[in-house]
C-alpha cells in the first residue's frame, strides 16, 4: 500500500469515529439536549468528515457534508430553531453520510441516489426556511481538484465567471505553524474561497527568513485575497472556520479596504508583491527560491503545483486526514480559553496486538515451566534462583495485564450503535420506544466487544416487538404509552454481564408451550418448569410471531443469540414476570485470553477451577455430611446445607463416588447466585493460565469451558462451573446412585 492509500485508510478509520460521535450527538438533540455545546459537536464532527474528503476528491460525499453543514451552521447561530422535524431530518442525513462514506471506502456499490436528493432538498428547503434555493449544475461547483495534485487552476478564469456586483471582501490571511501542524492546507483554502467568487491572491513572503534559517513549523507568509462577489461575511468566514484559531485573519469590506486599511505599498515597498490571479498556476518553485534569497532564471513554462515535491526529511507536520479534532469556533468558546491537550494516542494493527497478547500467553507457559523444573530440582526456596524466579513471575503477570489492557476497550461502541436500531424498530412497529443504557465505560476484551453487536441487535428487536405492548395496550394496562427498553452491562464474578430488560407484557407461558407442542419441539405431556418454558424460546424454527414480517417471524433469532454467546464462551439467561416485563441476562468472560484459576485433581487428572466463581475451600468432616433421600449428597457450610458434587464421578473420570472425607471441597458460586460443593482429590495451587478454545480445536465438551497447557506441558480442562452445578449434576441424579461409606 503507498503512502497516499495509508493516508486515505486512515481518514476512513476515523470517519467512523466520527459517525459514532454524530449519532450520540444527535441522540441528545432528540433527547430534548438542544444547547450549544451539542450543536457545535456535530457541526464538527460534519465539518470534519467534509474537510477530510476534500483532500481526497471525494466530491459527491463533499457535496452532501456541505449541505449538511450548511444547516447546523444555521443552528448553531441560532438563525433556526432546533425542533422535532429538524432533528428527525438530522438522523436520516446522518445515515445517507454514512452512505456516502461506505461507497467512497468501496463497502457498498453506490448511494442510493433519490434518497441522497430528496435529503438535500429537505436540508436546503429547511436552511432556506421552507424553499430549496435553485440547484447549481455540478460543473459550476466543480473546481477540478484531484487528490495530490494541484496543477490545475485556482478557480476558473474570469472569462469564465458571471458578472459579479461591484462589491466584495479582502481577507487579509496568514496562517502560524500549527496550522500546518494540524494538517491543514492553504491552497484548499484559497480553492474554497475561489468557489464563492473571482478572486485576486498577493502573497507577502516579506517574513522569510533566509534558507538557513527557515523552520517548517513557522508561518511565514500572508496572503491577501481580494473577492470580487456579493455574498455575506459569514459565507467568507466559513471557509476558515475549521482554522480560525490557527491563523491571523481579518475580513474587511473591498471597498472600505482599497484607500489605505492595508498599505502595500509600503509592506512591498523593498519587494515587489507576488501577485497571483486567479486563472494562473502557481509557480511555487519560484516562490520558495525567491523566500530563500536565491536567485534563479525563471522556467520557459510554468511549473505545475503538482511538479513540486517538498523533502520528504524535514516535514513534521502529519498527513493531512489525521487531523486533530476541529477547535471551536469563537462563538463556542473565548479565543482566550486555554485548550486542554489531546490524549496522545497510537493506531497499531490489530493482528500485531494479537501477535504481542500470543507470544506473553507463550512467555506465561514458559515461565510456569520454568518455575516447575525448579521446583522439581529441589532448589531451596530462599535460594538465588527461586527468589529470581519469583521476581520473573512477577514481571510476567505485569506484562500479561498491561499487554490485555491495550486489548480492553469500552463496550460503548456497542452501545451507540443501538439508539438508532431502536428507533427504527420502533417505528415500524409503531411503538414508543425509550432506550436506557447503563454502564457504556465498561471494559471487556476487543473480541468481545465486536461480536456482542449482533446478539444484542436480535435482543433488541425481540424486546421491542414481542416484549413491548403498543401504546394502547400499555395505556389500558394501566402503563405509560412509552415502553422503556433498559441496556446495562456491568462486571460481575470476574466476568461481564450484559442485561437487556423491558417492562411489557412478560412471557406468555402458556402460549409458548402451545407453539412448542404444535411444532414438535416438546412432547404434549411434557412436564416443564417455568425455566424450561421461557428457554424454549431459544430453539431453532421457534417463534411467537404470527406473521413473518421485516422484523420477526421466521423463527430465527433467539437461537442465534444463544450460539453467539456460546461461541464466546458465555451463557444466557431468562427470568420474566407476566405483566411486568423481562430481562435476559448474558454472561460473558472478560477476555479470551487468560484466567485466574485454582489448579485441582480428579481421578488422576488435572482441572482448572476458575478463581473468581470458588467461594472458598474446606475438608469435609463426617459430621457435615448429609444425603437427601438417602441418595443426594450435601455438606453443612455456614449453619447452611450445599449440593455435594463429585467431578471425576459426574464428567466420567471413574465409576464410583469417591469417599468425601478423603477429598477437598470447594465451593463455588453460579453467576445465578448459587452455591455448591465441588470435591476433588487435592488442591495443586493456584495460576494464571493461558486459554486455549477447545471447540476450535477439537470439540465442544460439556462441563469444559476451554484448555490450558500447565508448566510440565501437560494440557488441562478448565471447567464451566455453571453447566456442573445446574445442567451435569441434574443428569447424573439416578435411582441406584449410592455414595461410597
Amino acid at each position: 500500500m503507498d503512502a497516499f492509500e495509508a493516508i486515505k485508510v486512515t481518514f476512513f478509520q476515523e470517519c467512523d469515529e466520527l459517525l459514532a460521535d454524530l449519532e450520540a450527538k444527535l441522540m441528545l438533540l432528540e433527547q430534548g439536549q438542544t444547547d450549544l455545546e451539542t450543536i457545535n459537536a456535530v457541526f464538527r464532527a460534519v465539518h470534519s468528515v467534509k474537510g477530510g474528503a476534500g483532500a481526497f476528491g471525494l466530491e459527491a460525499l463533499v457535496r452532501f457534508a456541505h449541505v449538511f453543514e450548511t444547516l447546523m451552521d444555521e443552528l448553531r447561530a441560532g438563525r433556526k430553531p432546533c425542533d422535532t422535524v429538524t432533528i428527525k431530518t438530522l438522523l436520516r442525513a446522518s445515515d445517507v453520510l454514512a452512505d456516502h462514506i461506505q461507497a467512497a471506502q468501496g463497502l457498498i456499490p453506490q448511494v442510493d441516489e433519490g434518497r441522497s436528493a430528496a435529503l438535500v432538498v429537505e436540508l436546503e428547503m429547511l436552511t432556506h426556511g421552507g424553499e430549496a434555493p435553485p440547484v447549481v449544475e455540478d460543473e459550476d461547483d466543480d473546481f477540478g481538484f484531484m487528490p495530490m495534485a494541484f496543477d490545475m487552476p485556482l478557480d476558473e478564469p474570469a472569462a469564465a465567471m458571471p458578472e459579479a456586483p461591484a462589491v466584495g471582501w479582502r481577507v487579509v490571511f496568514k496562517p502560524l505553524g500549527r496550522m500546518y501542524a494540524n494538517a491543514n492546507e492553504t491552497g484548499l483554502l484559497l480553492r474554497e474561497l475561489g468557489r464563492l467568487g473571482p478572486t485576486t491572491v498577493v502573497l507577502d513572503d516579506g517574513d522569510v527568513p533566509l534558507l538557513d534559517a527557515l523552520s517548517v513549523e513557522d508561518g511565514c507568509l500572508t496572503w491577501t485575497i481580494d473577492l470580487d462577489a456579493a455574498v455575506d461575511e459569514a459565507a467568507v468566514r466559513e471557509v476558515f472556520d475549521f482554522v480560525e484559531s490557527d491563523c491571523e485573519l481579518t475580513i474587511t469590506p473591498l471597498g472600505a479596504n482599497m484607500e489605505g486599511a492595508s498599505d502595500m505599498s509600503t509592506t512591498f515597498e523593498d519587494e515587489p508583491a507576488a501577485i497571483l490571479p486567479a486563472s494562473d498556476d502557481l509557480d511555487i518553485a519560484a516562490l520558495l527560491a525567491k523566500a530563500s534569497g536565491a536567485v534563479v532564471e525563471a522556467p520557459s513554462e510554468t511549473i505545475p503545483f503538482a511538479a513540486f515535491e517538498p523533502e520528504p526529511a524535514p516535514v513534521v507536520a502529519p498527513p493531512p486526514v489525521a487531523a486533530v479534532a476541529p477547535t471551536p469556533s469563537p462563538a463556542a468558546a473565548p479565543a482566550s480559553a486555554p485548550v486542554a491537550p489531546a490524549p496522545v494516542t497510537i493506531r497499531v494493527d490489530l493482528d500485531r496486538v494479537d501477535r504481542l497478547i500470543n507470544v506473553v500467553g507463550e512467555l506465561v507457559i514458559q515461565q510456569a515451566m520454568l518455575s516447575q523444573r525448579v521446583l522439581e530440582s529441589g532448589l531451596a526456596r530462599s535460594s538465588g534462583i527461586a527468589l529470581g524466579l519469583e521476581d520473573l513471575e512477577l514481571l510476567t503477570r505485569e506484562i500479561q495485564d498491561s499487554v490485555m489492557a491495550i486489548r480492553a476497550q469500552p463496550v460503548k461502541s456497542v452501545f451507540q450503535r443501538m439508539p438508532r436500531l431502536v428507533r427504527e424498530v420502533a417505528d415500524m412497529v409503531s411503538k414508543q420506544v425509550r432506550l436506557v443504557t447503563v454502564g457504556e465505560d465498561t471494559e471487556v476484551d476487543k473480541t468481545v466487544v465486536e461480536r456482542l453487536a449482533e446478539p444484542i441487535t436480535h435482543m433488541l428487536r425481540n424486546a421491542i416487538d414481542h416484549g413491548l405492548e403498543t401504546p394502547d395496550e400499555r395505556t389500558a394496562a394501566g402503563k405509560s404509552a412509552e415502553g422503556t427498553v433498559r441496556l446495562a452491562a456491568l462486571h460481575r464474578s470476574g466476568r461481564i454481564v450484559i442485561e437487556i430488560s423491558d417492562d411489557g407484557r412478560g412471557i406468555n407461558r402458556e402460549r409458548v408451550k402451545k407453539i412448542a407442542i404444535d411444532k414438535g419441539l416438546i412432547a404434549a405431556d411434557a412436564p416443564l418448569t417455568d425455566e424450561q418454558i421461557d428457554n424454549l424460546i431459544f430453539a431453532p424454527g421457534f417463534s411467537t410471531a404470527a406473521v413473518v414480517s421485516d422484523i420477526s417471524g421466521r423463527g430465527v433469532g433467539m437461537d442465534v443469540v444463544k450460539r453467539s454467546i456460546q461461541a464466546l464462551g458465555g451463557r444466557i439467561s431468562i427470568s420474566s414476570v407476566p405483566g411486568k416485563g423481562s430481562t435476559f441476562t448474558l454472561s460473558l468472560p472478560l477476555t479470551l485470553a487468560v484466567l485466574d484459576g485454582m489448579v485441582v485433581a480428579a481421578a488422576g487428572q488435572t482441572l482448572i477451577a476458575p478463581l473468581p466463581a470458588i467461594v472458598e475451600s474446606l475438608t469435609p468432616q463426617a459430621a457435615d455430611l448429609h444425603f437427601v433421600g438417602g441418595v443426594d449428597p450435601v455438606i453443612r457450610f455456614r449453619e447452611r446445607f450445599l449440593p455435594l458434587i463429585d467431578v471425576a464421578l459426574i464428567m466420567g473420570f471413574r465409576e464410583q463416588p469417591m469417599n468425601p472425607t478423603e477429598g477437598v471441597a470447594v465451593v463455588v458460586e453460579t453467576e445465578s447466585g448459587q452455591q455448591a460443593a465441588l470435591l476433588f482429590d487435592a488442591i495443586q495451587g493456584q495460576r494464571q493460565v493461558v486459554i486455549k478454545s477447545l471447540e476450535t480445536n477439537y470439540q465442544q465438551v460439556e462441563g469444559v469451558a476451554a484448555a490450558t497447557i500447565l508448566g510440565d506441558g501437560r494440557v488441562a480442562l478448565i471447567l464451566d462451573v455453571d453447566v456442573i452445578v445446574t445442567d451435569m449434576r441434574r443428569k447424573s441424579i439416578r435411582p441406584d446412585f449410592k455414595l461410597a461409606s
